[in-house]
């Protein structure tokens, strides 16, 4: 009940913003509240609206359902793991978030892409926390490249941030090049803040139109060779959410066909 008084409360506030967008009535409560905060720009925010998050977030998140490193078996050797579900429900010391250049996060309300998630149920302060890092960086976040925040609201410690190329379906030697360094970007990352365990969902496929099958492949490869070439205890978890992906890095891992 409290979650409820909270969140009509989030509405009304965002609702009162400058520029705050006109809202469907038909729309309940959690996407309107969801449609603010996806629109919202990363601007300061009162700390009264922020106690309001903390407590739904909390209770909405229910972090209670968290899946631990623990709760998995490895798949190929003991560092690498796969596992469907839904990232934002995996307590790990980091998930990787499939960005975009802006790196603040998707502007489409209610938008469905992993992007939009995390930051939904992460809260305002991941918005605002990525717009302190492009304001000193000064330019668009390139492909191939990470950033690491903490991952607030969410039951892992941190996310790492990564821009993956556009294919468009087609593959390119250049796209192949830059889905690898993409990997590779997140595995310093990880290594480089001593994090036990990184979670990578299937970047660059789904709107940015890697086709699956190669996209695996990649990940696979990249993720092998940098645990080989650095003796990391790193654990690594590829996060798949579509039917079609857990059967082809089951393909790929567990028969060697990578």
């Amino acid at each position: 009940m409290k979650a409820i008084v909270d969140l009509e409360w989030m509405v009304q506030y965002l609702s009162k913003e400058e520029d705050a967008p006109t809202l469907e009535e038909s729309e309940d409560a959690f996407k309107k509240w969801r449609h603010l905060v996806n629109v919202r720009p990363p601007k300061a925010i009162s700390e009264e609206y922020l106690e309001h998050e903390d407590r739904f977030l909390k209770a909405n998140n229910n972090q209670e359902e968290a899946v631990a490193l623990e709760d998995l078996t490895p798949v190929a050797g003991d560092n690498i793991y796969l596992w469907k579900g839904d990232i934002t429900t995996l307590a790990v010391d980091s998930i990787v978030n499939a960005a975009n250049s802006e790196l603040l996060g998707c502007f489409i309300p209610n938008h469905n892409c992993i992007d939009n998630i995390i930051h939904t149920k992460a809260g305002i302060r991941l918005r605002l926390a990525c717009h302190e890092i492009m304001t000193e960086q000064g330019k668009k976040e390139p492909v191939g490249k990470a950033k690491l925040t903490p991952a607030y609201h969410l039951p892992a410690n941190y996310i790492i941030h990564t821009v993956g190329p556009t294919a468009s379906g087609r593959v390119t030697r250049i796209n192949q090049k830059l889905l690898a360094q993409t990997y590779q970007a997140c595995l310093e990352m990880a290594d480089r803040n001593q994090l036990e365990s990184i979670a990578f969902c299937c970047i660059s496929t789904g709107v940015f139109g890697f086709p699956n099958e190669p996209a695996a492949e990649i990940a696979i490869t990249t993720v092998r060779d940098y645990l080989i070439d650095h003796e990391t205890d790193l654990k690594v978890i590829f996060n798949v959410y579509e039917d079609e992906d857990e059967a082809i890095y089951q393909k790929k891992l567990i028969k060697g066909d990578a």
